[in-house]
């Protein structure tokens, strides 16, 4: 027991990591379907390559939904909806038109007795009213929708034409010529005036009642085309997949699943999709064990490579059990681009290729899937090889698109011979599609964010000059900066010789040195008067303000919310190495008095990775080589030998991942870089 207690406890980490992928697997098992998958994969246009398919069992042939789609669409242009003769519509024309009538006389005979002659002429226009709304009077548009429509009066429908019936317009206009024409009205003027805004359609759509004519005519279309029994030939060997063979074929593996999902135990089917995914996991796991150590020791990158795998896999799964038609629209490409901003090339396409896999598990046409997405996301991963700024993901958008297009394209050939049966629709798939990369932009932000990375594009933000405290610097301390600026040339060149990130040791560079614009007076590089404030201060305190410089350089980075990758160059710069200056000075000036190592001593920690050790290296090379009088070759390798020979005496570089090997390499640049940088002649043998 206490062994495996104490196993436990020696391989927490791979352990951890371990449950990690376990889950994903639960995850992924509970994101596949629980029905069989079809065993052919078959595509229109393309021959059958399986032996002759015999049916196993009777089935209908379903109907595309462009077929259903189009019968609809005619069923629905004879649909003969279904109005209603509201009598209460007649009531409130004829009170409407009572009252224009009465508000018209009053003002026009308020000095005679107007009674007898309203209800006259009330009398004569109601009449002229009454055949018209007898007849109906319908909405205008309605009348030139429909060829012909039932009418129900007292809850009997007559089948007629609706120019049969008046609309507001001819009522109206039937009403005032008879008016017009009528002997019998004294003020005909008044009386046009009392028909203005009186008439309203009194023959209104039955809303209920058209509704289930609408239903009863899609029920009486079938959604199949046919039926295949049981024995029957479907399709031989080498035979071309034609568009009715395709429709056979999709409505058989449609009831695949249905009719031998009851008869299989569901057992079964999540063995094979286990050892599937296992399989696939396990793959992973082993690459990035044995080829990608390093990423795997980092427990973060890990999750961040499992979470991008299971969104990848469960999207498509979400938008294949709501509607396979908008498969398309699923950014698949977004994936590998995020894989390749936090990763490397090899292990994007890796990831990428996984996911894919997993996921061609889910959608029809796996192989057309898997082709289509894969090369569009190799493009999305070249297009951002190098990533220096933002704006290139729409570069990447549009490059994603046009792989789309293309292979879609020759996909379209392939299977139909010519391009007339494009469907436009999927091309505007491709496009949103494409256009859901750019996405890409937030998310990286949310993932730096979430898990602490730091990629090229912030690097190259945070390395610009222009940045604002990059800017309080220059302006500060400005031999500091210029100081920065040497020290990322050494290192960024050290760096590309040994192999590791060039962009992160040199934005490193540019901020390690920050602290110092609390007090530059006291830094050498930014004393230009001639006069050094440390000769009225005590050794002691001299190596206080020296050694604060990483410490307040860290409390700034902090406030500027700069990167915590950034932030351990700072730490490191200087590893737990003494003050050696102001130690001396000190034991000098006190020769029988027992000093505090630790009051000359930086805070540390020590370099822990090969960047942050070359860093170290090239800020002290870099420094003291500015104090050697007339510099030559012989000086400047001296130099460098001396300093890293004493940065090694004192274990500055036993956390880091750097050998011998590499240091030698680092020195050769170093000289090669200094040499230059003084425009030191080299001396050949037998040169005088």
């Amino acid at each position: 027991m206490k062994r495996i207690v104490s196993y436990i406890r020696h391989h927490l980490n791979e352990i951890g990591k371990g449950l990690l992928f376990f889950l994903t697997l639960i995850l992924l098992l509970f994101i596949f379907p629980d029905n069989l998958k079809f065993k052919y994969e078959f595509q229109q246009g393309k021959p059958w390559m399986y032996n002759d398919l015999i049916a196993p069992f009777d089935f209908a042939v379903a109907k595309t939904e462009e077929q259903l789609k189009a019968e609809k669409n005619a069923a629905l242009q004879k649909l003969i909806p279904y109005f209603e003769y509201d009598a209460s519509v007649d009531s409130s024309i004829q009170h409407r038109l009572k009252r224009n009538l009465s508000q018209l006389f009053s003002k026009r005979y308020a000095s005679v007795d107007s009674g007898a002659v309203f209800r006259k002429h009330f009398s004569i226009l109601s009449a002229l009213l009454h055949p018209v709304l007898k007849t109906g009077i319908i909405d205008g548009k309605n009348q030139e929708k429909y060829p012909a429509v039932y009418v129900l009066k007292k809850n009997v429908a007559t089948k007629i034409n609706p120019r049969q019936l008046y609309t507001v317009k001819t009522a109206k206009s039937k009403i005032l010529r008879s008016i017009a024409a009528s002997r019998r009205l004294r003020d005909k003027e008044l009386c046009i005036q009392a028909m203005q805004d009186v008439l309203r359609p009194n023959v209104v759509l039955d809303k209920k009642k058209t509704a289930l004519a609408v239903e009863n005519l899609m029920n009486a279309i079938s959604p199949f085309a046919g039926m295949i029994q049981k024995g029957e030939r479907i399709i031989s060997k080498g035979e071309l997949v034609s568009e009715n063979k395709y429709l056979i074929l999709r409505s058989l593996k449609n009831e695949y699943a249905v009719v031998y999902g009851k008869k299989t135990s569901g057992l079964g089917l999540r063995l094979g999709q286990f050892i599937l995914i296992f399989i696939a996991l396990g793959t992973l796991f082993a690459f990035l064990v044995l080829i990608k150590h390093n990423i795997f020791e980092d427990a973060k990158k890990v999750a961040l490579i499992l979470i991008l795998l299971l969104l990848m896999v469960g999207s498509t799964s979400a938008v294949i059990r709501y509607n396979a038609a908008y498969l398309y629209i699923l950014p698949v490409a977004l994936f590998p681009l995020l894989l390749r901003v936090f990763f490397d090339v090899r292990l994007a396409i890796f990831v990428f290729f996984t996911s894919l896999l997993l996921a061609s598990f889910l959608v029809p046409n796996s192989f057309e899937f898997v082709f289509l997405q894969f090369f569009a996301g190799i493009t999305g991963i070249l297009s951002v090889l190098k990533l220096s700024k933002r704006s290139q993901f729409y570069f990447s958008a549009a490059l994603i698109f046009a792989t789309y297009v293309l292979i879609y394209i020759g996909l379209t050939l392939i299977e139909e011979g010519n391009i007339n049966d494009l469907h436009y629709g999927h091309l505007l798939y491709f496009a949103i599609s494409s256009a859901l990369t750019l996405f890409a932009y937030p998310l990286i932000f949310a993932i730096e964010k979430l898990f602490g990375f730091v990629t090229d594009i912030t690097l190259m933000e945070l390395s610009n000059t222009n940045n604002p405290l990059l800017r309080e610097l220059a302006i500060k301390a400005p031999g500091t900066f210029q100081h920065s600026m040497q020290v990322g040339n050494l290192a960024e060149e050290a760096i590309y010789e040994i192999g590791g990130n060039p962009l992160l040791v040199r934005t490193g560079a540019m901020y390690h040195d920050i602290g110092k614009m609390f007090d530059p007076q006291f830094f050498i590089e930014n004393q230009s008067t001639g006069i050094n404030p440390h000769e009225e201060l005590e050794p002691e305190e001299s190596a206080q303000i020296i050694v604060g410089h990483v410490l307040d350089g860290i409390q700034l980075a902090k406030k500027h919310k700069l990167p915590p990758q950034l932030i351990d160059f700072i730490r490191t710069h200087h590893g737990t190495q003494r003050v050696e200056y102001f130690w001396i000075k000190a034991q000098k000036e006190n020769p029988f008095e027992e000093l505090d190592q630790d009051d000359y001593t930086y805070p540390g920690p020590a370099p822990f990775s090969k960047e942050t050790a070359v860093l170290m290296m090239a800020d002290s090379i870099e420094a003291a080589s500015r104090s050697i009088d007339e510099p030559d070759e012989e000086k400047l390798n001296r130099l460098i030998d001396r300093i890293i020979a004493k940065q090694m005496q004192n274990h500055q570089f036993d956390n880091a991942n750097i050998t011998l090997k590499e240091i030698s390499r680092i020195k050769k640049v170093f000289r090669k870089k200094l040499t230059s940088i003084y425009h030191v002649r080299i001396k050949y043998p037998g040169q005088a």
